[in-house]
């Protein structure tokens, strides 16, 4: 899923490659979910001509200011991507674009050609993205909604202090909200928080003065080092190691295990090792821990979230005491995979399909066995009734010969 990095690297790529170059040819997807307000001849019509004087970004939203309005606009979604032919945009995904690929690509929505030949494309397979033209993109929605940048335009470490000191909200649930922080994503926030050693759940009004020192030092040094590296999201340790999470293979970081939890409704990696929970939280889990131990109800529902995520991890499942009936928390993993998979960039895309047709299966083959048993117990139940109606006849027949 494109976040900031990704998103400045493909502003950095057109800034290098298109600016003070005119628009020749334009040519706009007939796609009304993704072209938003505007019909594709307008659209056209509005490029042609023009000079592209430069480029913004702000968050994940990217905007092209041409020589006069109104400007298009781009909100990257899940897999939304500038593709430039002949140059490597970023190494988030395939960006260079050769000479046997299709191009433009059936996915494209915006295809655009320039006075010296060269030639670009947003693209959006998924079909969450948005295509805009706007007379001032950055004083309307989305982009006027967005908190400060987190690379352009840094919190000091006391607003950074004073604003967390105020949320009683899991840190990395924080860090996703858009409006109080824009560009920082799902594998951005893990790093950043891996780094900082914090855990993913800790509430961000209780994080002490280390902490958010720390937290502050991670987000400029994971964006900006992100940024440099044209968004090769692989070198980072908690980025790569989540991709071991769709091969099933166990992930560790320098020795220690790395595992896996839904915060904010996203997957969430990290290291139990180096990130802990603290104050009033850590005795709550050691609770929890506790009645687990002692086969108490409260830890059921941990035990089937803790039995999805190693199952997601190492690729086998284990029991557990306190575990639901089986088969629920096979489904709960199921689920957790179908809605994460929308996040994975279109390499994991056949993989994906495959770990979620196993999971149907294995379901189906839970409700076939629930099935059975329910048909068994009504079996034996119309048996009963069979010999209690005989039993009642025989007696009568018994008493009418008396």
């Amino acid at each position: 899923m494109p976040e900031l990095p990704e998103v400045e690297a493909a502003r950095r790529a057109i800034e290098e490659n298109c600016l003070g170059k005119k628009i020749t040819k334009a040519l706009i997807a007939d796609d009304p979910k993704v072209i938003e307000g505007v019909s594709r001849a307008d659209f056209e019509g509005s490029l042609v001509g023009k000079t592209i004087v430069s480029a913004h970004r702000k968050g994940k939203n990217l905007w092209l200011r041409l020589d006069s309005p109104p400007f298009p606009s781009f909100q990257f979604g899940m897999t939304g991507a500038i593709y430039i032919k002949g140059v490597a945009v970023t190494k988030y995904k395939r960006s260079a674009v050769k000479d046997t690929d299709e191009w433009p690509s059936k996915y494209s929505k915006l295809f655009v050609e320039l006075d010296d030949g060269l030639e670009f494309s947003f693209t959006d397979k998924r079909r969450f993205a948005r295509v805009r033209l706007l007379k001032d993109p950055a004083s309307v929605p989305p982009i006027s909604e967005l908190g400060p940048d987190a690379l352009l335009e840094p919190m000091t470490g006391d607003e950074l202090f004073e604003s967390l000191s105020k949320k009683k909200i899991a840190i990395k649930t924080l860090l996703l909200d858009q409006s109080y922080i824009s560009g920082i994503g799902n594998w951005v926030a893990d790093e950043v928080l891996y780094q900082a050693r914090i855990h993913p759940e800790q509430s961000a009004a209780s994080l002490s003065k280390e902490n958010y020192g720390n937290l502050h030092k991670s987000i400029k040094e994971v964006i900006e080092y992100a940024v440099q590296i044209d968004a090769d999201s692989t070198q980072f340790p908690c980025e790569w190691l989540f991709h071991f999470r769709w091969g099933k293979k166990p992930g560790k970081v320098n020795g220690r295990k790395i595992d896996f939890i839904t915060v904010g409704g996203r997957t969430t990696a990290y290291v139990p090792e180096l990130q802990k929970l603290s104050g009033q939280q850590a005795a709550r889990a050691g609770s929890k821990q506790a009645n687990k131990r002692k086969g108490h109800g409260d830890g059921v529902k941990d035990d089937v979230n803790e039995a999805a995520s190693d199952e997601e991890v190492n690729g086998s499942v284990q029991s557990k005491k306190g575990r639901k009936p089986r088969g629920q928390g096979n489904k709960s993993s199921a689920k957790r995979k179908s809605k994460e998979s929308d996040d994975e960039d279109n390499a994991n895309d056949s993989e994906d399909d495959d770990d979620d047709d196993n999971d149907d299966h294995h379901d189906e083959d839970q409700k076939n066995k629930t099935r059975k048993v329910t048909n068994n117990k009504q079996s034996k139940v119309e048996k009963t009734s069979k010999k209690t109606v005989q039993t009642s006849q025989n007696s009568k027949k018994k008493k009418k010969a008396k």
